[in-house]
């Protein structure tokens, strides 16, 4: 079997781009959209083995997991193409949702726990199964979005901020293919919620109800510096809201989120 888009994501005219092996997808989709491609176009490889992740680490996708971008023209500032990550990663919910629903008849109380971490991963059980990254670029009068969406199906990283895990360690026997066609037609659910950031608020919405995290204690590393106190919440532009031990809410744009008893790993 195949890369195959879902029926919802044909019907709604996505395209794409399938590749035995590549350096990365993400750079697949800017590359296309520099030299004319408009999309909306899906990029999905059996391989990566160039890509990077979050400050640039390597993000490498053995064959068994899954390495796709989407990518999306639109006429839309840089700050608000930013929040479509947040999209991104109730689609990737969804579809694990719903290529998880055997494993979770059949492990019950055991099934995996799926919740979204601030700003684009989603996690399983506490560990990190998807990482999500964004690019974007300027192309004529317009904004190139690539989404890039990285998912361990059959194997983990190891040596990774946040430990990781793989849907096959955790009792879902699903193929790549078969979490691919499902994330194409939830994504044009969730990109059609949030049309080009007119629906943001309802994107922020539904990301709170899933997400890792809230109210807990947190230490967010910036690079910088690290911001202690209690996740509150995220404000309308996607920063990440931080309640300060002295009663300020601070929002913070970019950087590595700790939760809980981990916080103070986050800030050694």
């Amino acid at each position: 079997m195949g890369f195959a888009l879902g029926p919802r994501a044909i019907s709604a005219g996505y395209k794409l781009a399938a590749l035995e092996r590549t350096g990365s997808t993400n750079t697949d989709a800017i590359e296309s959209a520099r030299s004319g491609e408009r999309g909306p176009t899906w990029f999905v490889t059996s391989e990566q083995t160039a890509g990077r992740g979050r400050r640039q680490r390597a993000w490498i996708s053995p064959r068994g997991n899954l390495a796709a971008s989407v990518l999306e023209v639109v006429d839309v500032a840089p700050a608000v193409a930013a929040t479509i990550g947040f999209a991104a990663g109730l689609a990737e919910e969804a579809a694990l949702e719903k290529v998880s629903l055997e494993a979770a008849l059949r492990l019950g109380p055991e099934r995996p726990r799926y919740a979204l971490k601030w700003p684009n991963d989603v996690l399983a059980n506490g560990k990190k199964l998807v990482g999500i990254g964004l690019e974007a670029e300027a192309v004529g009068d317009c904004l190139a979005i690539v989404v890039g969406i990285g998912t361990n199906i059959v194997a983990a990283p190891e040596g990774t901020p946040t430990p990781a895990v793989s849907l096959a360690a955790l009792g879902v026997q699903i193929s790549a293919e078969e979490l691919f066609s499902a994330l194409t037609d939830s994504w044009v659910e969730f990109r059609g919620i949030w049309d080009n950031g007119r629906g943001f608020a309802e994107i922020r919405k539904l990301w709170l109800e899933r997400a890792a995290g809230l109210g807990e204690r947190v230490a967010i590393n910036t690079g910088a510096t690290t911001l202690e106190g209690i996740f509150d919440t995220i404000d309308d532009t996607g920063c990440l809201i931080v309640r300060t031990a002295d009663g300020r809410r601070l929002p913070v744009a970019a950087g590595e989120v700790f939760f809980g008893s981990a916080a103070s790993v986050g800030a050694a």
